[in-house]
């Protein structure tokens, strides 16, 4: 940086225009021009300008030279600095001519670069949309003070500029962290790959495999271990002690591993993964932040897709976390964000069309006792009961098969409704052993929620919604349940989760969804 502010600070002394730039008379007429060739720009440019007078903001080569390092910077937050062009923008200034037309060119120029990088820092650089058709997150970015800017750019404070810009949420500064401290991994040499073995390596083992297991954990921070060798004097490096399978352990439950301690092949491949991936992925979260971290309420609920969890951030200030199952990678969750208006309890199932196509039919046409087994009444379009046993099965035509409500009913005891394009809801589950899974990917495209009710009822108690869940769900009747007032729910997908010891936890990308985020993210600017 203080390379580029000396050469700034010479390009001032030695441009031809430097003065007339800097000197009090000249910036009337430049002024005049800047408002030329603002008409038809960006109602943001227009919103910088008018916050200055119309002044000019680039005057001299240090200010530019200021400019161009604090956009170095911005590789902090995971983005490109050559998007917003630094050099350029320095050898442009060299070369500029003394004409006012040419000064307001540049002028544009250069404030062009600095609100782009604002929006990026504020919005992200990849428009969501483009990249995945059925996202629903509306990005709630609080407009910029543009005065504020004005003076942090007159100021050269510009990463004050930047901070206004950024998401004021604590995972996106954990994320920033992250990525510094990963990127000084990697600028170590990274970290040791195990070779690949049909055997695994379990406690208790001694291998040369080990030590490079080892030093693997304490890169990434796994302190516990290192402690643990000066603590009991450098024990045998080789040997697969108790303290480095507790290490083993708690890598493989961020990473959403199977936790029993052995490294095996999927945990072995999670270990191997380059650093570089790892920064790459980092990368990818921020700019999912990004999207994501503005406006949120104090009490909403989040459902965290890749990390088949949900947290509830109630109006005590306390936080009701769950596990949860998600879709399946070819019947995904949405992400989405709305707001739960009612319950359903004691909810019979309909049972949607790709469901009753691909999963249910078939067990039907193999034995029709199924429909009784789980309590599933055939109608008609209309809703009349028909005879199962005067269907064609092989070809059925427009029934429609819906589960009665109870116990084994497909959605519990009772679902969480919100408004969305995807017919998506959170609901119980009869289905309970899948919440002791480490990836629960299984659902077709609802979310099912461990202790369900107990969430529920925690929902009618905040909203001062006086029902209670217990009694409604014995009377055995099927009802509706409005909340007194709605609760903002957002459903969201993260491959990479810092959590608050600063940790992270890097989860599998089970909807493919990172390379096309990594292309477009990487994909540079147009001119």
């Amino acid at each position: 940086m203080r390379v580029i502010v000396a050469i700034g600070v010479l390009l001032m002394l030695s441009s031809p225009v430097s003065a007339a730039l800097t000197e009090g008379d000249e910036v009337l007429p430049l002024s005049r021009e800047l408002e030329r060739q603002l008409e038809g720009e960006s109602d943001e440019l227009q919103a910088f300008y008018a916050a200055r007078d119309a002044r000019p903001a680039w005057q001299n080569g240090e200010q530019v030279a200021a400019f161009a390092a604090a956009l170095h910077t911005l590789d902090r937050d995971g983005l490109d600095p050559q998007d917003y062009r630094p050099d350029r923008l320095l050898a442009q200034y060299r070369q500029l001519a003394a004409d006012d037309e040419a000064r307001a060119r540049f002028e544009l120029a250069a404030s062009r670069s600095l609100l782009t990088a604002l929006e990026h820092l504020q919005r992200g650089k990849v428009d969501p949309y483009a990249i995945d058709p059925a996202w629903e997150v509306p990005i709630r970015a609080p407009a910029l003070d543009m005065a504020s800017v004005s003076q942090a750019v007159d100021g050269q404070r510009f990463e004050q500029a930047f901070e206004q810009a950024r998401p004021d949420y604590a995972p996106y500064e954990r994320l920033r962290a992250g990525l510094a401290r990963y990127r000084n991994i990697q600028r170590l040499g990274g970290w040791p790959t195990l070779p690949e073995r049909d055997v695994a390596l379990r406690p208790g083992d001694v291998h040369a495999d080990v030590e490079r297991l080892r030093e693997r954990l304490a890169i990434i921070g796994e302190l516990e271990v290192m402690a643990v060798d000066a603590a009991q004097d450098r024990p045998d490096p080789q040997r697969f002690d108790d303290a480095l399978a507790a290490a083993v352990k708690r890598f493989q439950r961020r990473h959403l591993l199977e936790v029993d301690g052995i490294v095996g092949r999927e945990t072995r491949a999670a270990l191997n993964v380059p650093v570089a991936r790892r920064i790459d992925q980092i990368r990818l979260n921020l700019e999912r932040a990004r999207w994501l971290l503005h406006g949120l309420p104090e009490v909403f609920v989040l459902v965290d897709i890749a990390g088949y969890r949900l947290s509830y951030f109630r109006p005590s200030g306390d936080i009701w976390r769950s596990r949860i199952v998600v879709g399946r990678p070819y019947r995904r969750t949405p992400s989405l964000r709305s707001e739960i208006t009612h319950l359903t309890v004691n909810p019979s199932w309909t049972i949607p069309p790709t469901i009753l196509r691909q999963d249910v039919l078939p067990k039907v046409r193999e034995d029709l006792g199924y429909l009784w087994r789980e309590r599933i009444q055939v109608l008609s379009p209309s809703g009349e009961p028909l005879d199962p046993w005067s269907i064609d099965w092989a070809s059925p035509g427009n029934v429609i098969l819906r589960q009665a409500p109870g116990p084994n009913n497909a959605l519990g005891r009772v679902v969480i409704r919100f408004p969305n394009d995807h017919l998506v809801y959170l609901h119980d589950t009869p289905a309970q052993g899948l919440f002791a899974r480490q990836q629960r990917a299984f659902s077709s495209g609802c979310i099912r929620v461990e202790q369900a009710e107990t969430f529920a009822q925690r929902l009618l108690d905040d909203t001062g919604t006086e029902r209670n869940l217990a009694a409604l769900i014995a009377s055995g009747d099927t009802r509706n349940v409005s909340l007194a007032r709605h609760v903002p729910v957002v459903l969201h997908y993260w491959t990479v989760h810092p959590s608050e010891d600063g940790a992270l936890a890097f989860r599998p990308d089970i909807y493919d969804r990172d390379d096309a985020l990594l292309e477009a993210l990487d994909r540079p600017l147009t001119p």
